[in-house]
């Protein structure tokens, strides 16, 4: 369902089905970002584990299915007053979409 403000939500889903978190986003890769930055962050990009996001879109039977990952990065040198010195970064791929049977 796109709200008013044209953004869509989606839950993310566990993996007995409970939906645990609602991320929304004009795309389904933007919720999904938002769900990955949320991961335990690793070192770096390349040696932080990939996670299987399962994000299904309110309203309809679309699971979209997503690799996440999520590191530690210093903050830029512009950056502003109230930014933490080591920021986390994120990155997901996308894997597929499933349609739900219920």
């Amino acid at each position: 369902m796109v709200r008013e403000d044209g953004k869509r939500n989606f839950a993310l889903r566990e993996s007995d089905g409970e939906e645990s978190s609602v991320f929304s986003g004009n795309t389904p890769r933007q919720a999904a970002l938002k769900a990955a930055r949320r991961l335990e962050p690793g070192p770096s990009e390349d040696e932080t584990d990939r996670v299987e996001l399962r994000l299904r879109e309110k309203g309809t039977d679309k699971v979209h299915i997503y690799d996440g990952w999520a590191w530690e990065e210093t903050a830029p040198e512009d950056k502003p007053d109230w930014m933490p010195e080591e920021i986390t970064e994120a990155n997901v791929s996308k894997k597929g979409i499933e349609h739900l049977d219920e």
